[in-house]
């Protein structure tokens, strides 16, 4: 992008803050977990509390995703977008000082991880509206193009973070969490300039919760938010397992041949789509995506060969890209006037698909003896409902 273009259109600026943002949102996700096993040997923490923060942080980002659709109106796009990463930025300050401050350690993380998450909630519900508000040819592929950077963000934060703790050791990992702050703390500067531009016209009303809720069409995309979801972090999360079983590798090794290389082709669809969205029809583009999902789910619970099951993982990773945001831009241009309350609810229902894939895929393998294909097996429910709800929602149009 030359100089003279961004000076055409500023809002090219808003969308690089946009793009950060997601970044930072990956950050905040994704490096705490690089330190449990320092966190129970450095503060004495068990890891059934030291995994609470997961949950945690994901529950706080629930309850966000639920206020938000309340007061972002009323405090105003550019004020809350300030906020949410001020506190991204505290909470990753606090993860370095709170636990040798406090005479419990766990409370301080847990005071650290619930600040983080706030500002996560916020930015997961407000940057999506403002890249739909920005002036652009196809919005469709700037939504793609936004959530590939969470994909690379979550690529940058285990690489970048992985290459200090070699280089300097992870006894410095304090350091790495303010400097990891430093990004949120710019960006928010940023957005202190960047032209939002307002999500409906001056003479619109976004749509009332109880309006929003009483339209069908709203729930069907609210289904599949929640497979979307769902069916992402259902494999993502055993993806470390099946790497090691599969390469007969270590756990670190694990996490970069799984996690990341299922990241790696999520971001790569996105992107794929972000830079020639133009070129593709959205609907094909995302039934075919949900075909291979599919397909790799069975790939990884039938075929006994557990090289096979990564191969299965990574070909998962490049299947659900385009879900997510996609359901977002048809929810956009289906519903007229969604405003910030549709946004806010389609971002719960991502979430609980994201909490409710691999509880199923867990809770299944559990009650088969720990049998992971078993629970994968038993996830396939998620796109292939997605792909039920793709079919219901194209009827129902064309039927309207």
């Amino acid at each position: 992008m030359n100089t003279q273009t961004a000076k055409r259109n500023p809002y090219h600026y808003t969308m690089y803050a946009c793009f950060i943002g997601y970044i930072v949102q990956a950050i905040v996700n994704n490096f705490a977990p690089l330190l449990f096993l320092t966190f129970q040997s450095q503060y004495a923490i068990p890891l059934s509390q030291i995994t609470l923060l997961v949950t945690i942080n994901f529950g706080v980002q629930l309850i966000v995703d639920l206020l938000s659709a309340k007061f972002a109106d009323k405090i105003g796009y550019r004020s809350s977008l300030f906020a949410a990463h001020i506190l991204a930025a505290t909470g990753m300050i606090c993860l370095a000082i709170l636990p040798d401050l406090l005479s419990n350690p766990f409370a301080g993380l847990l005071i650290a991880v619930i600040l983080y998450a706030i500002g996560g909630g916020l930015l997961e519900v407000l940057v999506s509206p403002v890249i739909e508000a920005c002036p652009t040819d196809n919005k469709e592929k700037a939504m793609s193009l936004l959530h590939s950077f969470y994909c690379w963000g979550h690529v940058g934060v285990v690489l970048l973070s992985t290459t200090f703790f070699s280089v300097f050791g992870v006894g410095n990992w304090k350091l790495l969490a303010c400097l990891w702050a430093i990004v949120p703390i710019l960006n928010s500067l940023l957005f202190l300039k960047v032209p939002i531009a307002p999500l409906l016209a001056s003479d619109e009303e976004g749509l009332s919760l109880k309006a929003l809720c009483s339209q069908k069409i709203f729930w069907i995309f609210i289904i599949m938010m929640i497979c979307s979801g769902a069916s992402e972090q259902a494999v993502s999360q055993w993806a470390s397992t099946f790497a090691e079983k599969g390469l007969g590798i270590s756990k670190t090794m694990g996490d970069l041949a799984g996690p990341m290389s299922f990241a790696v082709l999520m971001g790569t669809s996105r992107l794929l789509y972000g830079k020639y969205g133009d070129r593709l029809n959205l609907d094909h583009f995302m039934a075919g995506s949900v075909l291979l999902c599919i397909l790799s789910y069975l790939c990884i619970a039938l075929i006994p060969y557990p090289i096979i099951g990564l191969i299965g993982c990574t070909l998962c990773g490049l299947s659900v890209g385009i879900m997510w945001p996609g359901t977002f831009s048809k929810a956009s241009a289906t519903i007229k006037n969604g405003g910030t309350v549709m946004f806010a609810l389609l971002a719960l229902g991502g979430d609980i698909g994201c909490s409710s894939g691999p509880t199923l895929a867990g809770f299944v393998s559990g009650f088969f003896d720990d049998n992971l294909r078993i629970g994968i097996l038993a996830a396939v429910l998620f796109p292939v409902l997605l792909a039920s709800s793709m079919f219901i929602l194209k009827r129902q149009k064309h039927s309207s």
